[in-house]
């Protein structure tokens, strides 16, 4: 296994730039729950703060679907000095998931012993092998326990994996806009952004290039998950009925605008990869069903809802505290729906930071 700086391809360079990204490569293949295909990969991540001798002062945050490793950029007012996540007292580390194109393994990653990109030929992949490619990193870097992991919406779906995967290694849960399994209201929606992107006529199967990439697919499907992302309520505020300069109404102008900016940042067939993946999430399959798995979680866990979620509603998140024995549940009231997590900084920091300096903290201190 080696660590070494990490060096983006064209696409994912036009993904994401940052330059203190790490990659780590696994001698030994993932062995996916799908397809049981064994898949080499390397993890993209970065970290803050110092691991403590105990290795057991760490906080892993898992990015949602279209997040990176680079947690500065998507929550930078949860990160620092005097902040939740403290790099004097904690080792903060972000992996970007597998199947992403900001430097993780997937579609827009070269298959190894080629030149070629992985392209649409790259495996589906499920919740649990995020997991099991995670834990593989995180005992490689010396990290004997989590004191918590923070997941908000698809990272909140691996965290919970986590706990139940690998339970001996997570001291703590931290659950935002997430679910227990993926609703057929989720499946319908992402069935329909990935049928746009295959649509698109440069999309070709997914062998598309750099220069002739599925761009209207792209922004269609992000503009109809931009919808489930934030809320009536916003939009009615925002824009009610007034004229657009480009559309006849604003609201369109709006949506163009944001599908448009992701499709200068995000790669196509990653982005049916991830959103298949969140399709496989089920924490009861093969363990008795949900409720039986959430029972069987023993970590002190936040569950954390957003007012007016469209994509995973408070009743989701209603049955986690219900059913996980020791469960504390906190709605931030928003008008922005899913997206709330990143919008609302004061309010996450008001709730994460009293749960993370319970005597979790101490007691990492005070161990040697």
């Amino acid at each position: 296994m080696q660590i070494i700086d990490l060096q983006l391809n064209s696409i994912n360079t036009l993904a994401d730039t940052a330059p203190c990204h790490l990659l780590w490569s696994s001698h030994k293949p993932l062995e996916l729950e799908i397809n049981g295909i064994d898949l080499p990969y390397q993890l993209a991540y970065q970290t803050w703060g110092e691991l403590n001798k105990a290795g057991n002062n760490a906080i892993l945050v898992v990015h949602a679907l279209s997040g990176s490793a680079n947690l500065e950029s998507w929550w930078p007012d949860l990160l620092g000095a005097n902040k939740p996540l403290n790099p004097e007292h904690d080792f903060v580390i972000c992996i970007n998931l597998l199947g992403s194109c900001y430097g993780s393994s997937g579609p827009a990653s070269i298959q190894p012993n080629s030149k070629e990109l992985w392209k649409q030929n790259f495996p589906q992949l499920s919740i649990r092998d995020q997991v099991r490619a995670q834990a593989a990193l995180i005992k490689h870097l010396g990290i004997n326990k989590l004191r918590a992991i923070i997941g908000p919406s698809l990272g909140g779906m691996i965290a919970l994996e986590w706990a139940l995967l690998e339970p001996e290694l997570v001291s703590s849960l931290i659950l935002i806009a997430t679910t227990a399994q993926h609703s057929a209201q989720a499946i319908a929606h992402s069935s329909c952004q990935r049928a746009a992107i295959r649509l698109d006529p440069n999309f070709n199967n997914g062998y598309y290039t750099e220069h002739q990439a599925p761009e209207n697919g792209l922004a269609l499907a992000r503009q109809m998950a931009f919808i489930t992302y934030r809320s009536d309520r916003e939009f009615s505020e925002r824009f009610q009925r007034e004229p657009g300069t480009q559309q006849a109404y604003a609201i369109q102008d709006y949506l163009v605008h944001q599908g448009q900016k992701f499709t200068e940042r995000f790669d196509a067939n990653c982005y049916i990869r991830l959103s298949e993946c969140m399709n496989s999430h089920d924490i009861g399959k093969n363990r008795g069903g949900v409720l039986s798995a959430l029972q069987s979680i023993q970590q002190p866990t936040l569950i954390i809802s957003l007012e007016h979620d469209q994509l995973y509603t408070y009743t989701e998140q209603a049955l986690l505290a219900e059913h996980i024995p020791n469960a504390t549940h906190q709605l931030i009231n928003t008008r922005y729906g899913h997206d709330g997590f990143l919008i609302e900084s004061h309010a996450m920091a008001s709730i994460l930071s009293p749960f993370l300096d319970k005597p979790l903290r101490k007691r990492c201190e005070q161990l040697p």
